[in-house]
């Protein structure tokens, strides 16, 4: 700790170093994180820790007040969170896109053996969290999927009613609702990463699994 430094001040200054083994691959939704996670962890033998697979352990750890939004969300009914709002206020509102327990992730991490590297991947991972604990910054990269690419995802969609937006009373509404707010996600995800200049990889339908593994993994340099 340097001398007038906080010991908050002091660890936060320490992560990046201690997240060293850490590779974070962020995007939007549909763009085939977890698909090209579970190949680089396969290929190299790292650890794969999806952010969603957590999301349930992470809302049970949080109170009110650490996350208003979250616990906000979690009292809606189905009709309330994604056929009674517009997109751009699910956007605004929604938990996971404002930042609420991304702490958590970084806790947990902390937790894994340093000895072997480890890949994060989900949409939780907002550039401007994400920076701040880069030891380098090859070491991360945003998946963002192009207008075709989310058109093409959208056709290939099961019929409106299907999922989760089958428990709202209108699923057509609540599909297009979501596949909007994604794509509102996916700007601002790319216009902050574009800020903070961290490395993304634009995601078309002409792109095939291996190309898309290959160009992560010419930016994390591997």
């Amino acid at each position: 700790m340097q001398p007038g430094q906080s010991e908050e001040a002091a660890d936060a200054a320490e992560l990046p170093a201690r997240l060293r083994n850490v590779f974070w691959l962020g995007g939007g939704s549909g763009a085939g994180k977890s698909t090209i996670a579970r190949r680089l962890a396969d290929r190299h033998g790292w650890h794969l820790y999806a952010t969603d697979d957590v999301m349930r352990d992470h809302a049970g750890r949080t109170t009110a007040e650490e996350a208003p939004y979250l616990h906000e969300f979690i009292a809606m009914d189905m009709d309330e969170r994604w056929v009674d709002r517009t997109p751009e206020v699910m956007l605004e509102t929604f938990h996971w896109f404002r930042g609420e327990g991304f702490g958590l992730i970084v806790e947990d991490l902390l937790r894994l053996p340093r000895e072997q590297c480890v890949i994060v991947e989900g949409f939780r991972l907002l550039p401007h969290l994400v920076k701040p604990l880069l030891a380098a910054p090859e070491h991360a990269v945003w998946l963002l999927p192009t207008p075709d690419f989310r058109q093409a995802a959208f056709r290939s969609r099961s019929l409106p009613g299907d999922g989760f937006v089958a428990k709202t009373s209108d699923p057509a509404k609540a599909d297009r609702n979501l596949a909007e707010r994604d794509r509102m996600f996916t700007r601002h995800l790319k216009e902050e990463a574009e800020r903070l200049r961290l490395h993304t990889v634009d995601v078309d339908t002409t792109m095939t699994e291996d190309a898309l593994a290959e160009q992560v993994s010419t930016t994390f340099r591997l």
